[in-house]
């Protein structure tokens, strides 16, 4: 599913007005009927009810939902502004006259100073004041109204975006000016502002309302971003051939583990072999033997010169795909190591945990990195190679121009995980729960993301699809253990049963 910028839904708009015949106060209309449906659903008539309403189209919007609910025997309180210009958009003054066509309204238009109304726990406030449209960060009297409603505690309902929110890229936007909501009701779409981390606290609960933009809009608009469904992928999934064997169906070689941390390697092998791969290889320090062997039978071992950390790797045959990192250690030696693989490797490779750390001990081997390789980091692993990076957000522009620059796929992992191709398309998973922050995740991500490469999906491919399966098989086992419960082997074990689930 595509995610639309600003921009962009705001030209489905104006094609839906122009090919469909939708006025644009119809839309308005039907914005505004959804949001008072699902206010109504929630909240008693008897519940105090304060709408703040901005002098745009989104104010425009909270006035409509005004009237609806006066409709329906509610009797909230509604604060107009039109205070920086006197004024208002035309919808938000047709909007405006609409409501006051209605006896015993509650209506306050602010021209000049204003002190608000008290408001506290138990009163719920319907924020219109600012949508999508807003260009630059709010100041002045706006912010400190935001910051008093935020501060209030009471519950708020953010018409489309919170007020002080831009759709996409917040990164010059104060914190403090920004609504916090407990409620989003976002039009048509969801927003990419969304699925940053550092956005959680403001947009609250997030639901999403048809209005019924055109579908042949939506069609041949084109996007930078999309939200990867079970849909998505059950399109991508290739079914197995009658006549497989174990090596028509892939070959992976991995280089994993180090005294220590030879649990990451089994975790990763034992997915990587749940997510179909043929034949698995697992190169580790000879004190993998045993872990190996008897946690992952399925698997052969090739034995570094090393007991107790990888000092060498020389890759003696083809494999349909390759992947080092977990548990490897950034040793001095182990570092050598990853040097001479990656100048050696003439394929893409899934590179994670250690094998990024080591990188970013010698930064110079971003440029030995093969085209179209993954890299799979999590916010601190990326921010060790790109350096110190404030927000998500942050993390993702950088991640788009690095993609483009090196050649590669970048997974940056996270309760929303995009991976970023080469070309800056961008792709937010959808599945994965609060239970996966566990050690042993990413390592089990590691596997699958090889395990289909090995498989013959373009490593781009194979990254998104790897993603949302080990998000369901998280989702899965947080169902049968609880969140708190889960762990790395729990996602493992329940590979096999996503997939058939998303093959249904």
């Amino acid at each position: 599913m595509k995610i639309f910028t600003t921009r962009e839904i705001r030209e489905i708009d104006r094609y839906t007005i122009e090919h469909e015949g939708v006025a644009a106060l119809e839309l308005m209309n039907r914005a505004a009927t959804a949001v008072a449906l699902e206010v109504m659903a929630r909240f008693m008539p008897t519940k105090r009810i304060v709408i703040f309403a901005g002098p745009g189209n989104n104010g425009g919007d909270a006035l409509l939902v005004a009237r609806k609910l006066y409709e329906q025997g509610y009797r909230p309180e509604v604060i107009l502004f039109n205070v920086r210009t006197k004024q208002l958009s035309d919808s938000c003054e047709v909007c405006r006259n609409y409501l006051l066509e209605m006896d015993n309204v509650q209506f306050t238009e602010v021209v000049s100073t204003y002190t608000p109304p008290e408001l506290g726990r138990d009163d719920v406030v319907i924020d219109g004041l600012f949508g999508t449209g807003l260009r630059t960060p709010i100041n002045s009297g706006f912010a400190s109204l935001i910051r008093y409603i935020s501060d209030s505690e009471a519950f708020v309902i953010s018409i489309d975006v919170p007020s002080g929110m831009c759709g996409e890229w917040n990164s010059g936007t104060p914190r403090n000016n920004i609504m916090r909501a407990n409620l989003t009701l976002a039009f048509q779409f969801e927003r990419l502002a969304f699925s940053f981390e550092e956005n959680a606290d403001y947009i609250g609960e997030v639901k999403v309302i048809d209005i019924e933009l055109s579908e042949e809009a939506q069609r041949r608009t084109s996007s930078d971003f999309y939200r990867i469904e079970m849909n998505d992928v059950r399109q991508m999934i290739k079914p197995r051939k009658p006549f497989s064997n174990k090596y028509s169906v892939g070959t992976l070689y991995m280089i994993a583990g180090s005294y220590g941390m030879m649990g990451a390697a089994v975790l990763a092998a034992r997915s990587a072999m749940r997510a179909g791969a043929g034949l698995l290889t697992v190169h580790a320090p000879m004190c993998g033997f045993n872990p190996m062997q008897c946690g992952v039978p399925e698997a052969l071992f090739e034995a570094d010169a090393n007991e107790y950390i990888t000092t060498n790797v020389d890759v003696r045959r083809k494999y349909s795909a390759l992947a080092i990192g977990p548990g490897i250690g950034t040793n001095d030696d182990t570092v050598a190591a990853v040097d001479m693989f990656l100048k050696k490797a003439n394929q893409p490779v899934v590179i994670d945990a250690d094998a990024l750390n080591c990188i970013a001990k010698r930064p110079i081997l971003l440029k030995s990195i093969p085209h179209g390789s993954v890299l799979t980091p999590h916010a601190g692993e990326f921010d060790r190679l790109f350096g110190q990076h404030g927000t998500h957000e942050e993390r993702l522009v950088k991640a788009i121009e690095v993609a483009k620059l090196y050649g590669l796929t970048i997974v940056l992992k996270g309760h929303n995980t995009m991976t970023v191709r080469s070309d800056g398309k961008v792709y937010v998973n959808s599945s994965g729960n609060a239970g996966m922050a566990t050690a042993g995740s990413g390592d089990v991500l590691t596997g699958m993301i090889g395990s289909l490469m090995a498989q013959g999906y373009s490593p781009d491919w194979a990254a998104v699809m790897g993603v949302y399966v080990h998000g369901l098989a998280g989702d899965m086992a947080a169902a049968e253990h609880g969140e708190m419960g889960l762990t790395a082997s729990d996602i493992v074990n329940n590979i096999g049963k996503a997939i058939k689930r998303i093959m249904a």
